[in-house]
């Protein structure tokens, strides 16, 4: 059973675009049914949820916030080191959690993970050595997608759509 989910950002929870305004204020366009998803896997199912990811945003440390992320790293290169970490103090095996990434600095954590999935839109290399290879883009539903295959296989479907009624 997965215990723990794990989120890439840019080209995962995003479409991978980054816009810059004219005073130099970075936006991110998130999906809202990623959102939906990520917060009944944390809030209503009672299950944790971690953002690795390689830059650093303000804007993603707020995403997390609201979506009640347990872990958040930003700035990070080695990201299954940091994984490891998380596991280690959560009492958790990589058989027990599932990971998103699009690209190559993903590869690490997304071949130790007991399931892992890309976004339709990631690099193929990484489509090579994944589980499952989503139907959605980033930034529009692959988050979403992960979870729904994560809560059918788990036997956690009645209960996801329980907690919303």
């Amino acid at each position: 059973m997965i215990e723990l989910i794990v989120l890439d950002v840019d080209g995962t929870l995003t479409n991978g675009g980054i816009t810059y305004t004219s005073n130099g204020d970075e936006l991110k366009t998130f999906d809202v049914a990623d959102g939906l998803a990520v917060s009944t896997w944390t809030k209503k199912l009672g299950k944790k949820a971690a953002i690795i990811t390689g830059r650093n945003s303000l804007i993603v440390e707020r995403r997390a916030k609201e979506l009640k992320i347990n872990f958040l790293f930003q700035g990070v290169d080695n990201k299954d080191h940091v994984l490891e970490n998380i596991l280690k103090k959560e009492n958790i095996s990589w058989n027990q959690v599932a990971v998103i990434g699009d690209d190559l600095n993903d590869y690490k954590m997304l071949k130790k993970a007991g399931l892992s999935f890309c976004p339709a839109s990631g690099s193929k290399y990484i489509k090579e050595i994944v589980n499952i290879v989503c139907k959605n883009p980033g930034g529009e539903g692959a988050v979403r997608e992960m979870i729904e295959y994560i809560i059918k296989e788990d036997g956690l479907e009645e209960e996801f759509i329980k907690s919303w009624l």
